[in-house]
């Protein structure tokens, strides 16, 4: 068995690489060939050898994809959203042979995760600059331009919950300026956040006005909780959550929530399963429940505006 720590000699180098001894000198001087001259012989170390040779590779191969074939595990990653929750539920019920699972790390979390092919599935909410569209701007720019298929999830209505009665008489988010007024925030990367920080800024509030900005919660349910129990007087939300809590709800918008699928993904089988579940009956008692939900687009392929495509306002 041959040692990786031995010393080949010229010859056994140019034997090697499959060249003449003269290449050999000049691999040395031009292309940094490891080599040491001990008692005016040249010495290759031949681990430093191999290294060097796989060094010099081009077209070398990509390294094998970091999620497998799809073998029944099902991997959704991305904006937390209590419809989701209980769709994946539902998922894990009715497919006996498949698991979905979920990672809570926000939209731009999704993203990343989808770009670095770590899920199947990125659940997005990023409103863009237009204040128009969701999700293609920060799609193209996170993927490089590698366009996913974009189904929609549902449209929710995103706002400030406070508690029963609004007793602080928060009506905008221009009140969460009010002195003695605490928030309960969404944490950074998420889409709730960047539109609180969005409605922040046209109305001229800074973050360091607003008390409880930096206490930063993982869910909907979790920044409701804090109002709940009174440990913060608003927090940025969805609507169902109010309506599970009991909590009064100021209305900011009604966003696109959508499924950003990979097209090497699309069609394999725990994929196509859940997308299946977006136009059951169940599925939909289950949002009409909840309230807050918006099912018209549920289920079908979104696209960037025509408009947008033209370049045309």
């Amino acid at each position: 068995m041959t040692n990786e720590r031995t010393l080949l000699s010229t010859r056994e180098v140019a034997e090697f690489l499959d060249i003449n001894e003269k290449m050999v000198y000049t691999l040395i001087a031009e292309k940094g060939l490891p080599a040491s001259k001990v008692t005016g012989k040249w010495l290759f170390p031949r681990h430093l050898v191999e290294r060097w040779l796989e060094n010099q590779t081009i077209n070398y191969p990509k390294i094998g994809k970091p999620l497998p074939p799809y073998h029944g595990l099902l991997i959704i990653i991305g904006s937390n959203d209590i419809l989701l929750d209980r769709t994946i539920s539902l998922f894990n019920r009715l497919h006996k042979d498949h698991v979905a699972v979920f990672g809570n790390v926000g939209s731009m979390g999704g993203l990343k995760a989808l770009g670095s092919d770590l899920c199947h599935v990125a659940c997005c909410h990023l409103l863009q600059e237009d204040e128009q569209e969701y999700n293609f701007d920060f799609a193209n720019e996170e993927l490089k331009g590698k366009s996913p298929v974009l189904v929609n999830f549902c449209r929710r209505e995103q706002g400030l919950v406070v508690a029963k009665g609004n007793p602080k008489g928060i009506y905008g988010i221009s009140d969460l300026g009010q002195t003695g007024l605490k928030i309960a925030n969404r944490p950074a990367g998420t889409g709730t956040r960047l539109l609180l920080d969005r409605e922040l800024e046209k109305a001229g509030l800074k973050h360091t006005q607003i008390e409880g900005y930096e206490e930063e919660f993982r869910s909907h349910l979790d920044v409701a909780m804090e109002v709940l129990s009174g440990r913060a007087d608003a927090a940025p939300a969805i609507k169902p959550v109010a309506g599970l809590l009991g909590l009064d709800f100021i209305p900011l918008r009604w966003e696109r929530y959508d499924l950003l699928i990979s097209k090497e993904h699309f069609f394999e089988q725990g994929v196509q399963l859940f997308l299946g579940l977006l136009h059951e009956p169940e599925f939909r008692n289950i949002a009409l429940k909840l309230g807050g939900y918006d099912l018209d687009l549920c289920g079908k392929m979104v696209f960037p505006q025509q408009s947008k495509i033209d370049g045309k306002e």
